[in-house]
């Protein structure tokens, strides 16, 4: 009976190991929602649908209004089947890049608009997305954050197909937004312009060099962002102040003023993180109606 139990425990066993060899069943995706982020389980990759997108209005992006109308017009051109461009945001940190493309769900996911967000390490699957949604109805924004890489990745490639298009990866009701703190995405080095040093048996330097700038300018807009001063810092945080039902005052404007010197820059980022936190002391101590 021993035997029969430890033959029985091991064809156990090894049936587990077989299962995880074979390829596992496309799990449903949920055409309800309007956002989804692509993940990967035991090898396979599959759009999981994200529960409570966040719900940021266009309105409470403040002081990129160049930036906040063109990308705007390029997603309604998208939405009434006009042609549109794959959308570069990139810039200074906490500045509404991010925001801004979560907005836009917000704003037109009435009208069709849905978003999938990808990993830069899951780029390489991005032919398998584009498949998925080739033949529905909606419009969709490959949304890929904080975007670099470095020389030796390989998502880049990938999504240089998708950004040119191919026979067999283009597909008109997808488009890609990508924000990034560098205008480059690929790390420029101080050898990329020595044209004349040829190093590791080289030829032609400056092909390679120009492969490193390629992948931006393959996105047709760009979106530049910059810093905000200090009025802009403020008058944002007296906005999300405001949304909480604070007023705002001179206490509130110095005490966003000393938040600042405990992060070392000025941003909507950190102008929303000061209305968090200020409105969170009020509340400690009572202070709120």
């Amino acid at each position: 009976m021993d035997k029969l139990d430890s033959l029985i425990t091991r064809a156990e066993g090894l049936i587990v190991r077989l299962e995880n060899l074979l390829p596992k069943e496309n799990k449903p995706i949920d055409w309800c929602a309007s956002a989804w982020r692509w993940q990967m389980e035991n090898g396979r990759g599959y759009l999981q649908s994200v529960e409570h997108p966040h719900q940021i209005s266009l309105e409470n992006i403040r002081f990129v209004d160049p930036q906040k109308t063109e990308i705007v017009r390029n997603t309604r051109q998208f939405l009434q089947n006009l042609p549109a461009n794959n959308v570069l945001l990139t810039g200074a940190r906490g500045t509404g890049k991010s925001s801004l493309v979560k907005a836009l769900l917000n704003e037109f996911s009435t009208q069709n608009l849905r978003l999938i967000e990808v990993e830069k390490q899951d780029l390489i699957h991005l032919n398998q997305i584009v498949d998925l949604v080739r033949n529905r109805p909606e419009k969709f924004i490959i949304f890929c954050d904080d975007l670099t890489f470095e020389a030796d990745d390989v998502g880049y490639k990938a999504l240089k197909v998708v950004l040119d298009g191919s026979l067999t990866h283009t597909s008109e009701n997808v488009l890609v937004y990508a924000t990034s703190n560098r205008k480059n995405l690929m790390p420029e080095m101080m050898t990329d312009n020595l044209a004349f040093k040829h190093s590791d048996g080289e030829i032609r330097p400056n092909e390679t060099s120009d492969e490193k700038v390629a992948l931006a300018e393959r996105f047709g807009l760009w979106l530049s962002f910059y810093a905000f001063d200090q009025d802009e810092y403020l008058a944002i945080a007296e906005n999300w102040l405001n949304s909480f039902q604070i007023p705002w005052d001179e206490a509130a404007r110095q005490a966003a003023l000393q938040f600042t010197h405990t992060r070392g820059m000025r941003s909507g980022r950190v102008a929303y993180q000061f209305a968090t936190d200020y409105v969170g002391k009020l509340g400690l101590a009572g202070k709120l109606k």
